[in-house]
Order: C-alpha cells, then structure tokens, then sequence
C-alpha cells in the first residue's frame, strides 16, 4: 500500500540513482544472478556503488550502448538478470533494435533504466533530450513502461523488476527529486494511484511532473476547482479500469507529462478513452513537435511550459 506525503516540499536526501543503485545492490544481495552493465557513466549514474559492492556483478561497457544491450541479452540467455543504465534517448533509440530482436523477440530479460527524460536533462542539450523514449518502449510487445516519480517508487521498482522475466524500462531524473510517497509505500504494476481526491477535474500524470500537478491542484483548490491527480506510473500496460471509473462525472481530464503528446501517456490514456467510448473534454499537456534544448533543468520545464502554473492554465482553459 502507499501513502502520500503530507509535506513534498523537500526533496530527497539522496540522488534518484543513488536509489536504484543502492537498490540493485539489495537485489544482488537476494539473488547473485542479477548484474550491472553500464555505458561511461558509472560516476553520474552512481553505479559505481555497485562496482565497489560486487565488482564480479558488475560491467563496464564504455560508450557502446548497443553492444551493451547485446552483452545483456546474451547473459539473460545464460540465466542472469541484467540492469543497464545510460541516458534516456540511448537506451531507447539508439538501441531499439537490439532491445526489440535480441531482447523481447528472443525472450530475453533486460532491466532498462533510462536517465534524465525530457527537461531533466538539463545543460546536456539536444542530442541528449528524449521526449520519445515511451512511445518507442511502449511499441514492443509486452514490454513494461514506467515513469517513476521519486526514490520510494524508484527503489520499489528495481526490486520488483529484478523478480520478473521480460523488457522493463523505466526513467527517472538522476538528481533528487521532491518525494510524493512515504517511506516503505508499496505499488502493483498495470495499476495507478489516486494520489489526490477531487471532483471537477481529473489530471493523470507520471514521472517527476506528479509533484507539480499536486501543487496546480492545490493552487486550484483555492479558487474553488476541485482536482483529482492520478499517477499513473505505469504507463504501460495502463490502469484502463481506473481511469473509465475517475473520469465518470468529471467536467474534464487533462494529461500532464515530461513527453511528447505523441506516443506517451496521453496517447495511451485516449486510447483507452476511444476504445471505451468515453467522450469527455480532453487536454494533452505535453511537449508538441519541438527538440531539445541546452539550459537549466528549471529554465527548460519553464521552456516547454511543464510547470505547475502552466498546469494551472491549460486547466483554467479546458473548463472554459
């Protein structure tokens, strides 16, 4: 069971990587077959804890991230259960192909932890910037897709994972972020959380954005808007039976991601809309045909307007 944080306002005393880190290391500790395979970025992925806990459960691959895909593949086949670890757009769209042949197609099982989706890049820039990594993942068959939103969720889920056969992604800035959940909150995958009762308004939101449509939804209690945020941290397979019943008597839903609204969460919640039949006024707010950028990890979610404010408009104007 989870349980929501009354204060989020602090954000965690760890980096998010230090999280998982530490929690392949649990894994490890569980089952000796499960490994690490990095691409050069042991020190900013802190995979280096890992390194220097079970230096035999640990590979450096170097900038190869598609070799280090097949390196993966090739010991799941052996039995092992592999984590691989590199930025976002790499370990999606410079290695589908070996995720989707070698991997899925093959049976083989790969743990894939894409770091610093979308404006969480930060001064990396364009040629790091992924706002498609989920709708890439979310095409191979019966792969796992998941947005996580702080460390309680990140760790919960590399344990998980570590227990389960097949193509699991997930991603996560790699920096601390404000936690939503307490300690010790458990989740179910395919399933999404109601983290804030409301009436008038359903947001369904992943990732690190759950945090600011928490605080768009307090901003609009306030002027007397009653909004309910789900987190829809799985978005693939996705909590269909959760959202036909919220969205029932709503005025409005509104998606809210660190993404394309082509492919992503919005995509996967219209479709399950469509194939129920539910019409229902209906914002996608994300990002809409644009690249990558250089700056800031704040001056990049102002850029593509992922803030909370912004939230709050899109809001305001789908119940005009």
């Amino acid at each position: 069971m989870f349980k929501v944080l009354e204060n989020r306002n602090q954000k965690g005393k760890i980096d998010l990587t230090a999280s998982i880190a530490n929690a392949v290391i649990e894994a490890i500790e569980e089952n000796d077959k499960v490994v690490q395979l990095e691409a050069d970025l042991a020190g900013a992925s802190k995979t280096n804890l890992i390194q220097k806990a079970y230096p035999d459960n640990y590979i450096q691959c170097g900038i190869a991230e598609a070799n280090m895909v097949g390196v993966a593949c090739g010991m799941s086949s052996e039995g092992y259960i592999p984590f691989v670890h590199t930025f976002g757009p790499f370990a999606t769209r410079r290695v589908f192909d070996q995720v989707f042949l070698s991997g899925a197609y093959a049976h083989n099982t790969i743990n894939i932890y894409g770091s610093d989706p979308g404006f969480t890049v930060g001064p990396n820039g364009g040629t790091h910037t992924t706002w498609e990594d989920v709708a890439l993942m979310r095409t191979i068959p019966n792969a796992i897709v998941c947005d996580v939103c702080d460390e309680v969720q990140a760790k919960w889920l590399v344990k998980e994972f570590a227990k389960m056969e097949g193509i699991h992604y997930f991603r996560g800035n790699r920096k601390a972020v404000r936690n939503v959940y307490e300690p010790g909150s458990t989740f179910e995958i395919g399933k999404g959380n109601v983290v804030r009762q409301g009436k008038d308004v359903l947001v369904i939101s992943a990732g690190q954005l759950v945090s600011d449509a928490l605080d768009a939804a307090e901003k609009l209690e306030k002027e007397g808007i009653s909004v309910e945020v789900i987190d829809m941290f799985c978005i693939k397979p996705i909590d269909s039976e959760l959202i036909l019943k919220e969205v029932q008597n709503k005025k409005a839903l509104v998606t809210f991601e660190n993404h394309s609204i082509t492919g992503g969460l919005s995509s996967a919640v219209a479709e399950v809309l469509m194939d129920a039949q539910v019409s229902i006024p209906f914002k996608r707010h994300g990002v809409n045909e644009q690249f990558g950028q250089v700056g800031t990890p704040d001056f990049l979610q102002k850029e593509f307007k992922l803030t909370a404010d912004d939230l709050v408009d899109s809001i305001q104007s789908i119940l005009k």
